[in-house]
């Protein structure tokens, strides 16, 4: 966990780095599409101070007031990621809209698509770490990070794309029509984001190939048991809630009903990491598919 806070850190200080490189570009150029790309940063350098202090909160133990702990503020982290990034999206159209009104040719464009790309090299970069160290430690507010820098990355190759057509043509609409790209495409990501931490709020059952993992671990661990039944699961950021009935022989005794549920556990712990397990055991006569079924 320790990792992945010094992760978020970071991802500030690069924020920084970034938004200066292209606020610089864009000084010196004038160019609105440059402008649209810095300003996206600005969300960036926001949304990395979002994701450290979601990540640090998350990290606390359970306590009394949040006996499930406090994972879902990496949730919260990425819906406010996604609401930024609209407010920037209305603030480039805005400016876009006046530059079609009024275009002015773009100064120095060859020193400032230079330093615009190595700003988008350094963001490229620093999103495969974060794509790589979000899906392996499970954590949403890296991985919306990473999302969002990927976007960053593709329209700032864009943008460099097309400075540099304006540049050589000396069509000046072009300039306010990137711009109009990139807001648009800033907010289908936007949604995109918002999507998916409603989802993780909402208490989404896990994929279905998850779901089909727990199922065999459940079944391979079962052995003395009669049946499974009321499997539910739900994500939450980095933990995966699962919880099921099952079912024993009225006859067998607690220490080895108990053992068995260690078993089950450990099986779906060994394929799903942080996997918070509940295991509600019923005699038989509670079995809904009396003949034994693996699990329901």
């Amino acid at each position: 966990m320790k990792k992945v806070i010094k992760l978020a850190l970071s991802g500030i200080g690069i924020g920084l780095l970034v938004l200066a490189l292209k606020y610089a570009a864009y000084h010196l150029t004038g160019s609105v599409a440059l402008y649209s790309d810095a300003l996206e940063s600005i969300v960036n350098v926001a949304t990395a101070l979002a994701a450290f202090f979601a990540v640090r909160l998350s990290a606390r133990p359970p306590d009394s007031n949040h006996p499930y702990g406090h994972h879902k503020a990496e949730y919260l982290s990425a819906v406010l990621e996604g609401v930024l990034i609209v407010v920037a999206a209305i603030a480039i159209l805005q400016k876009a809209y006046f530059a079609y009104l009024d275009p002015r040719p773009i100064e120095a464009p060859l020193l400032g698509l230079g330093i615009n790309g190595v700003a988008t090299v350094i963001n490229g970069v620093w999103c495969l770490v974060l794509f790589r160290a979000g899906r392996r430690r499970r954590s949403p507010a890296l991985l919306a990070d990473a999302r969002h820098l990927l976007t960053d990355v593709v329209t700032s190759l864009g943008v460099l794309v097309g400075v540099a057509l304006v540049a050589s043509t000396g069509w000046l609409v072009l300039d306010s029509l990137m711009a109009v790209l990139v807001a648009l495409n800033i907010l289908w990501w936007g949604w995109v984001l918002v999507r998916q931490s409603i989802g993780g709020l909402m208490d989404e059952a896990v994929p279905d190939d998850e779901l089909e993992k727990i199922r065999q671990a459940i079944s391979s661990g079962a052995e003395g048991a009669l049946e499974a039944h009321d499997l539910r699961t739900r994500h939450a950021a980095r933990a995966t809630f699962v919880q099921f009935h099952l079912v024993v022989p009225g006859s067998m005794s607690v220490a080895e009903s108990h053992e068995i549920c260690d078993r089950i556990e450990g099986a779906i712990k060994a394929d799903v990491p942080d996997a918070v397990v509940t295991i509600h055991v019923e005699p038989e006569d509670k079995a809904k598919h009396p003949g034994g079924v693996p699990v329901v």
